[in-house]
Order: C-alpha cells, then sequence, then structure tokens
C-alpha cells in the first residue's frame, strides 16, 4: 500500500504537539520527533550515549539522565555546540522515526519533523504543513511550558529559522492562533483532504 507522508514542523511555541494530537484524533498515524528523541535519551540509549560523548558527562543530572535545562542553556547560546547536538542525536531519531512509521498502515502518516527544512528533509515527504502563531503568543506559550524569561524564550525562537520563511517553503500552512477546538477543526479538515489524496494513490510504488 502506498500511504501519504506528510511531515509537521513549525518554529518554537507554534504548537506542533497539539497540532499532530489533532491529526491523530482525525484518523491519521502520528509520530514525533521529540517523543522518539526522549525514548532514545533515556540512560543507555543511543542517543544518550552520543551526547555524553559529545557534550562529556557535565550535561548529566545527578541520576545520570540527560540534564535537558543545561543542554538547552549550551546550545541556543552556540551555534557550534547546536550542531554538535544535532550531529549526535539527529541520525538514531530519523533512523527510529522511519523505523516506526515503516511498521504502521493507515493511508495517511504525519510526522512532527522540527528541523525539516532546516536539515532538507522535506524531500522525504510527500505533503509538508507548517503549523504558525503570531510571536507573542509563541513566546507565551514558551515561557509557560519552558519556565523561561520571555527574554530567553524570544533568543531561542531567533535561533532557528524565521516562521516566515518555513511557512513559504510549505505546501500547508496550519494557522494555530485561537483555540483547540479550532486547531482540532482544521487538523480534521486536512486530514480529510489528506486522506482523499491516499486513496487517489492506491495501490501504486
Amino acid at each position: 500500500m502506498r500511504r501519504l507522508r506528510v511531515a509537521l514542523t513549525g518554529s518554537i511555541g507554534a504548537g506542533k504537539t497539539e497540532a499532530l494530537k489533532a491529526f491523530a484524533a482525525a484518523g491519521a498515524e502520528t509520530h514525533s520527533a521529540d517523543a522518539v528523541a526522549h525514548d532514545l535519551a533515556a540512560p543507555g540509549g543511543p542517543v544518550h550515549r552520543s551526547v555524553v560523548r559529545a557534550f562529556g558527562r557535565g550535561v548529566l543530572a545527578a541520576d545520570g539522565s540527560l540534564d535537558r535545562r543545561r543542554l538547552g542553556e549550551l546550545v541556543f547560546k552556540d551555534a557550534a555546540a547546536r550542531r554538535r547536538l544535532e550531529r549526535a542525536s539527529h541520525p538514531h531519531i530519523e533512523r527510529e522515526l522511519k523505523r516506526r512509521a515503516a511498521r504502521g498502515r493507515r493511508p495517511v502518516v504525519v510526522v512532527d519533523v522540527p528541523l525539516l527544512f532546516e536539515k532538507g528533509l522535506e524531500r522525504r515527504f510527500d505533503l509538508t504543513v507548517c503549523v504558525t502563531a503570531p510571536e507573542p503568543r509563541r513566546l507565551s506559550r514558551v515561557v509557560r511550558r519552558d519556565g523561561l524569561s520571555r527574554a530567553e524564550a524570544r533568543r531561542r525562537a531567533r535561533a532557528q529559522w524565521p516562521e516566515a520563511r518555513k511557512a513559504r517553503r510549505a505546501d500547508v500552512i496550519l494557522f494555530n492562533a485561537g483555540s483547540r477546538a479550532a486547531l482540532r477543526r482544521a487538523a480534521g479538515q486536512y486530514q480529510r483532504a489528506f486522506a482523499l489524496i491516499a486513496a487517489g494513490l492506491g495501490g501504486s510504488r
């Protein structure tokens, strides 16, 4: 069966996690790069081992897990450190995402890929969706979610590609400036369209 492969991306605080949940509720098979990274970063996991090799044991918490706050402070201040973290973690995450997606059977599979365009990964998918929201809304979400100051949240946002640049590259723009119910309705509409496209693919390979 030829499935429709959809990549979901967006800037920090845009609401990618909620959008992925909305697509799942609408019937898509979904996979999260962040969830895979969390699994592989557990002590003894491949990402955990690679990150410790790259940064040393100073990035470990007292219980031996990766200190995500410490890592965040390092990589958002230093582009070279950010690239080192990506080299240590992304190959493992990409392989596991591919493995999990290959096991699925639903006609539409939506994968959350935060650095989709930055890493040129869009060619691996049939369609791309960029979740967007006004910058003040995105910053407020990051402050609330991660316990950062607004200045720190803004600095982390500016370390990424501008949202407009991602949106220009995407096939679909999913606005997330309202309620979760509105997001679910919009994702449901797109999911129905994706399902029709997948049905049109038929048994082609």
